[in-house]
């Protein structure tokens, strides 16, 4: 997935404006873009000194781009049950980073997740949880310590991947 400078800033003003019209009590409505219609999973996450404030997504493709973004980087701000509401003096040194999913793909053998390429996604029952591609850069782990850290995300124990379902994804990341 490439996106053009244009569009990948029309994302980051759509992100920012969905927060700043939460901050005042609305709902901030993106005007339709040819160029961001496709529907992707896509995550955004915020952050303030490289410290993560806020993170939600989409996981499929159920919204066309500029409104998934729109409708995540609000629930980033305000709904995250991780973090306290986004205040009017954290909006200035926000971050964003907007991860833009490829469609999962199921996996049989661990050996297939590739670190620093795949994010993950775990789901046995009622419980799922989702990593990033570029967590398990950031806290350098290896495939090991990468699905037990998302076993841990779904609530299941670090050993639960054994009859879990387990996916992998490539994401597209945009930062600011």
């Amino acid at each position: 997935m490439t996106f053009t400078e244009a569009a990948k800033n029309k994302l980051f003003q759509i992100a920012k404006s969905s927060i700043e019209a939460g901050l005042e009590g609305k709902k901030y409505n993106p005007e339709p873009d040819p160029e961001l219609e496709g529907k992707y999973g896509v995550f955004v996450t915020l952050k303030i000194n490289d410290q993560l404030r806020g993170c939600i997504g989409y996981i499929q493709p159920i919204k066309p781009l500029y409104q998934a973004v729109s409708e995540m980087a609000y629930a980033a701000a305000f709904s995250d049950p991780r973090f306290p509401p986004v205040t009017k003096e954290e909006v200035k040194r926000l971050r964003f980073e907007i991860t833009i999913l490829s469609p999962l793909e199921r996996i049989h053998d661990i050996n297939q997740i590739e670190v620093g390429k795949h994010g993950l996604f775990i789901k046995k029952g009622v419980f799922q949880g989702l990593l990033l591609p570029q967590v398990a850069i950031e806290e350098n782990w290896d495939r090991m310590t990468f699905l037990r850290h998302t076993c841990l995300k779904a609530g299941l124990p670090e050993d639960g991947w054994h009859d879990a379902e387990i996916y992998t994804f490539t994401g597209t990341i945009l930062k600011e």
